[in-house]
């Protein structure tokens, strides 16, 4: 009995990283959203449109990667947009007023919001704080620093190099911050096809009592997760400066939001367990296209809200249905 419980959600677990069965429903519906917008408008199916998506789904994408870690191995974190806008914060202050060399500050930038991960990672494994609160917290936390630094100020103005590379695209095509959204996408879906520790999110999600007595350690993999998931929300921040030739401390209010309905949307369990960075992808695109598209037609951004609102529900509503 206890080798078959121990081997059973293993197998299970390693088996659904190789399937593309929880994508296709997303991919489905990414493909006939995309053949409306093109009937409904002149302007979706066009090249410079379609590099705008690009363009405007880098924040939400590498983000994306860090949330789908969290929700695999059944976790959350609501902290992400405020952990964004404290990296952004901490990038512009010791850039622009301490005066030290941009690549620094983005490192520091970078070093903080990975500090705001291990914290929250502490707090859940060591102390027994449930995820939602703890990142609750720390979504005030970081909030509440990001406005103290500068007073709620924002910091306008960085070198030139900074702002073209989200404007320059090389080969007619490619930014340098759609690249790296590539590039962290790319990175995700090796970790967790090619190695033992993507390997280990999913049993982690499948059962944690199970995956620690085949030899896990699954304190130490919640701490790292929640450390990639702040790391990368820094990492977006700093691509969002990057956009904005700016920081400002409202940046990434409700951002989590976005993430997670990309993550579920994508086909990943609330669960865990289950789902994937492909799926993410075409979670990501679908929140773009709907958005690009909505805006497009003409649609208010209060009623977008509400458009993506459904959208989530009727995702979580088919997840329920397909475990039933």
């Amino acid at each position: 009995m206890t080798a078959i419980a121990k081997n059973g959600p293993m197998k299970a677990s390693v088996a659904s990283l190789f399937s593309l069965r929880g994508a296709t429903g997303p991919l489905v519906g990414l493909l006939l959203l995309s053949a409306f917008l093109s009937f409904a408008t002149d302007s979706f199916f066009t090249s410079r449109n379609l590099l705008n998506v690009l363009d405007q789904i880098t924040v939400l994408g590498i983000m994306a990667v860090g949330m789908t870690f969290v929700i695999l191995i059944g976790g959350i974190d609501l902290a992400v947009g405020s952990v964004l806008a404290l990296a952004m914060m901490v990038m512009g202050y010791m850039s622009n007023v301490v005066g030290i060399a941009l690549p620094l500050a983005m490192v520091l930038a970078l070093v903080v919001a990975a500090f705001a991960g291990v914290i929250t990672g502490l707090l859940i494994t060591n102390f027994g704080v449930p995820a939602f609160i703890s990142t609750l917290a720390m979504m005030s936390v970081a909030r509440g620093l990001a406005n103290m630094i500068t007073d709620g100020q924002q910091i306008v103005g960085f070198p030139s190099w900074f702002n073209l590379m989200a404007i320059v695209r090389h080969g007619g095509f490619l930014t340098v911050t759609v690249g790296l959204m590539f590039a962290v996408f790319i990175a995700g879906w090796i970790f967790l096809r090619n190695t033992t520790g993507g390997r280990s999110l999913y049993a982690i999600g499948g059962n944690p009592e199970v995956a620690r007595l085949a030899g896990i350690n699954v304190k130490l993999m919640t701490i790292g997760v929640y450390t990639m998931s702040a790391l990368l929300s820094g990492l977006a921040g700093i691509v969002l400066a990057a956009r904005l030739d700016s920081v400002q401390p409202s940046s990434g209010f409700t951002y989590e939001l976005d993430t997670i309905a990309a993550v579920v949307i994508g086909g990943t369990s609330l669960s865990g367990g289950t789902g994937g960075i492909a799926g993410t992808v075409i979670g990501v695109l679908i929140i773009g296209v709907l958005r690009n598209g909505l805006n497009l037609l003409g649609v208010s951004p209060f009623t977008q809200q509400v458009v993506i609102g459904v959208v989530i529900a009727m995702a979580v509503a088919a997840e329920a249905l397909k475990k039933r």
